[in-house]
């Protein structure tokens, strides 16, 4: 869906037509963390949700630290869209596909590094150990797919194509859920099946979408993609820039999350798989109100390179409207669904117990995470990513040191408060720093 070859026009109903796709493919991502969380969750031992809990938790921070690879790719693509500058598209996704190969060759060599480091900051039992081993021996294989995909996210939301980069992320999603609940639910395969199921998933999506968007270049730009002259030096140092910007603003925030898991391990094992679930709805939660954020990102950075004040100031207030009156909606649902869903994810007692005492923070949240989530598609849209950067850095170390005091004196809920306030820091601390992307016009 593209709407926006004008934002002169821009309205809310466009955002959220634009939106609409990537509703459903935002729903679909975490939907497979649930699926995962319920399939560990209901095989009535602890040891198999606190396994899963870190390991992927450990992942996740690894592989969205190089969520630049797609943010960086949508600010880039969108404003040489705006530009008309098609074959600066094709090179720019190019090479980041290079960079991503790279990238993944890289995880996978320091694999015994990251089970190091796991065992030594993790308190688990040694088969819980065990089974967080089996889950990153298959997993890490998974990281050149997922990368390359993230590429061609990005190069589909920075062309405002929002129903191609959500069909890649729906296919993956269901992919995923399939295999993992035939492993586990049928051959009885437990952690590995969900890790299978993750990789098998990743890869035939992958080996899908490239040949697609192949054709697509070819028959949309009349550009033959090639691997030649991509080593442009401005080119390149302007993608380094940008990209280790957001690289380190994206380690900061999944460390913050990875921190959650953290210090639930060292309350209880307990505590660690209840983390896990609430977790899920936070991000169920964030995935679906990025859908604005997403869309958001195209048409900001088409607007910065039409260099169109009105319109872009228009797609920033309107945007976050919606959000913030969306995120209202989701806590109504959570207020009214919580226990049932966790009673579906969970089937066991005490799990149940200790979660529902945390309704009151996965309802709060959410409205007052809208504004960060939707201030981070602007600053990606228009590339202003040193001050995203500078931003999280303050947000990561503030929540870290509040977290460590509340936790002495609240336990668990002190975690969740640390988390509320994370939010409140990152909204903040964008605010501070968007004056500098109105200085662009």
């Amino acid at each position: 869906m593209e709407l926006f070859k004008s934002t002169s026009k821009f309205s809310k109903k466009q955002l959220i037509l634009l939106s609409i796709p990537v509703f459903f493919s935002n729903i679909a991502i975490p939907l497979v963390g649930m699926v995962d969380t319920g399939l560990m969750g209901n095989l009535g031992e602890t040891k198999y949700l606190a396994a899963t809990s870190i390991a992927t938790s450990v992942m996740t921070m690894i592989i969205w630290s190089f969520g630049f690879l797609r943010m960086g790719t949508v600010g880039i693509v969108a404003q040489a869209y705006g530009k008309s500058d098609y074959r600066e598209i094709v090179k720019t996704l190019l090479r980041n596909l290079v960079i991503a190969l790279i990238v993944a060759l890289i995880i996978i060599i320091f694999t015994p590094l990251i089970k190091i480091s796991i065992n030594y900051f993790f308190s688990s039992s040694d088969e819980t150990e065990v089974l967080i081993n089996q889950y990153l021996n298959i997993r890490v294989f998974s990281v050149p797919a997922e990368l390359i995909m993230y590429i061609m996210i990005g190069f589909y939301l920075g062309i405002q194509k929002t129903k191609i980069s959500s069909l890649l992320i729906i296919m993956l999603s269901s992919l995923n859920i399939i295999l993992s609940s035939l492993f586990v639910l049928t051959y009885d395969f437990k952690v590995v099946g969900v890790a299978l199921g993750t990789l098998l998933a990743s890869y035939i999506t992958t080996i899908i979408f490239l040949f697609y968007t192949y054709n697509f270049i070819i028959k949309k730009f009349k550009i033959i993609p090639k691997f030649e002259n991509l080593m442009n030096k401005s080119k390149l140092i302007k993608l380094f820039n940008i990209n280790f910007d957001i690289f380190v603003r994206t380690l900061f925030l999944t460390f913050a999350f990875l921190w959650v898991t953290y210090l639930g391990s060292k309350i209880g094992e307990d505590y660690l798989a209840v983390n896990t679930i609430l977790l899920q709805f936070i991000i169920l939660a964030a995935f679906f109100l990025d859908a604005y954020a997403f869309s958001t990102e195209g048409v900001v950075g088409f607007a910065i390179g039409r260099r169109n004040f009105k319109s872009f100031m228009l797609v920033v207030k309107e945007s976050i409207k919606v959000s913030f009156v969306t995120a209202i909606l989701i806590s109504i649902l959570y207020l009214i669904f919580f226990k049932e869903i966790v009673n579906i994810i969970t089937d066991i007692e005490i799990l149940r117990f200790i979660s529902f005492q945390h309704i009151f923070w996965i309802i709060l949240i959410p409205p007052v995470a809208s504004l960060c989530y939707q201030l981070d598609g602007i600053f990606i849209g228009v590339s202003q990513t040193k001050e995203m950067k500078n931003a999280m850095i303050v947000s990561v170390l503030g929540f870290i040191a509040v977290s460590i005091f509340l936790t002495k004196y609240l336990a668990n809920h002190g975690i969740w408060f640390s988390l509320l306030l994370f939010m409140i820091f990152r909204s903040l601390t964008l605010q501070f720093y968007f004056k500098k992307i109105l200085n662009r016009f």
